[in-house]
């Protein structure tokens, strides 16, 4: 099978980049379907009557005689489903509310010529006050302290690689791996640094969900960045792209669950243990300043930010976009919880309740002492607002939070543009 380049493969992740924003712009359909909270906040205050305005457009005009589908209530729970709605001149309107401090959604469906066209909207009551369910075990620190000592009684046994095909005028990329939490485990990753000889902050890149190849983040590295991006599962980051739909599709298939009923060996150990020996690794690098260093990420990666945060004081700098794995248990409390929505659908098997609690990203957000930026929006579906404000409220760091009420499981542009900065500001003194 003929191998397939970083060039390659960092073209087509931006060509997919490129695709699936546009996918999440309504101004990309045919029809367009916009439900509009009447608070420009889109926030409230409990038991405060919400009203979502409906508007169903086909080039610009409301559409006559259009059927909608929709769905209400709490995020992730709806209490209220009808089919079949015809909407004689376009639009329409609906209220909620909520009594206790959480977020309430509207999703609609326009149904023209058999396909389905979405809208939703979600309201924010006193999201400030949203208190986690999960609970914070006696022994938490003990657990992870003791992780992480026992994978330093290993040597890092470096292994650092130049790729040729990924340097730039400006920065070396290197393809590396070090050891993590037991003999024969590794972290693989991507390590882009300044040409110019000096020294230099860094930055930790930590993964959304899934099983990719990574290229290095030759950019930042021209700015005077070092920068390492990893990956969690144990493998090279640098192979055949089918490698890794191989591995999605079969042997790591639903990772995040296995052996979530054992504290010990449940899965996100060596991913969470992995982050720390990856700061590790930068300090032993000779380019960096030895002492700034910032982490990143989202989805997956924003919890994996708040983890290594809550984990290594080193971490000067948080910055999370969408974090997932925020309180589990939400949904156990009749209300949603965070991304994979381990107990959405199924009740809880013995011993995952009490495993999944050393692994919360609520109770590494209790630990956290970096200053951070967060950023979300209300309307994601995959990481609800809920359980991501779980965690950002029992942040006692200093903390700035940029809500884009209108993003969902996305960001725009300028989302990125104000973290970047915000980044660049805190490790070099400039935007």
């Amino acid at each position: 099978m003929k191998k397939i380049t970083f060039r390659v493969i960092a073209q087509f992740m931006l060509l997919l980049a490129i695709t699936i924003t546009a996918a999440a712009q309504s101004g990309t359909q045919l029809i367009k379907v916009i439900v509009s909270p009447d608070h420009h906040d889109w926030t409230y205050k409990v038991n405060e009557k919400a009203t979502f305005t409906v508007h169903v457009l086909k080039y610009g005009n409301l559409m006559e005689n259009v059927t909608i589908n929709y769905e209400a209530g709490p995020e992730a729970l709806p209490d209220k489903r009808e089919e079949g709605v015809v909407l004689k001149n376009g639009k329409t309107e609906f209220t909620g509310t909520m009594k206790v401090p959480g977020f309430y959604r509207v999703r609609v469906w326009a149904v023209v010529d058999g396909k389905r066209y979405e809208g939703l909207a979600t309201a924010g009551f006193e999201p400030e006050k949203i208190t986690p369910t999960v609970k914070d075990p006696a022994d938490f620190d003990a657990f992870w302290n003791n992780a992480i000592a026992e994978a330093r009684k290993l040597s890092l046994d470096p292994i650092i690689t130049l790729v040729p095909e990924r340097c730039t005028s400006d920065a070396n990329v290197y393809h590396v791996s070090f050891q993590n939490n037991s003999y024969g485990s590794r972290i693989y990753g991507m390590l882009a640094i300044p040409k110019k000889p000096g020294k230099y902050p860094a930055i930790l890149r930590v993964p959304g969900a899934g099983i990719r190849p990574y290229a290095g983040d030759t950019r930042l590295a021209s700015m005077g960045f070092i920068t390492l991006e990893i990956g969690i599962h144990g493998i090279p980051v640098n192979l055949d792209a089918q490698v890794y739909a191989n591995l999605n599709a079969g042997a790591l298939a639903g990772y995040n669950a296995i052996r979530m009923n054992d504290k010990n060996t449940h899965y996100y150990k060596r991913v969470y243990v992995g982050c720390v020996r990856a700061v590790d690794f930068i300090y032993t690098l000779p380019e960096f300043d030895g002492a700034n260093v910032a982490v990143t990420g989202g989805s997956q990666g924003g919890a994996l930010t708040i983890v290594t945060a809550g984990l290594d004081n080193r971490i000067k700098y948080a910055a999370a976009l969408y974090p997932a794995l925020c309180d589990h248990t939400g949904y156990l409390n009749k209300r949603a919880g965070g991304w994979p929505h381990y107990f959405r659908n199924t009740e809880p098997k013995p011993g995952e309740i009490e495993t999944l609690q050393y692994y919360d990203v609520v109770n590494f957000a209790r630990r956290v002492k970096a200053p951070g930026f967060y950023t979300w929006g209300y309307n994601d579906l995959t990481c609800p607002p809920t359980s991501m404000f779980s965690a950002f409220n029992v942040i006692t760091a200093p903390k700035e939070l940029h809500i884009f009420q209108e993003t969902g499981h996305w960001t725009f542009p300028e989302q990125y543009e104000i973290l970047n900065g915000w980044l660049s500001e805190k490790l070099i003194g400039r935007k």
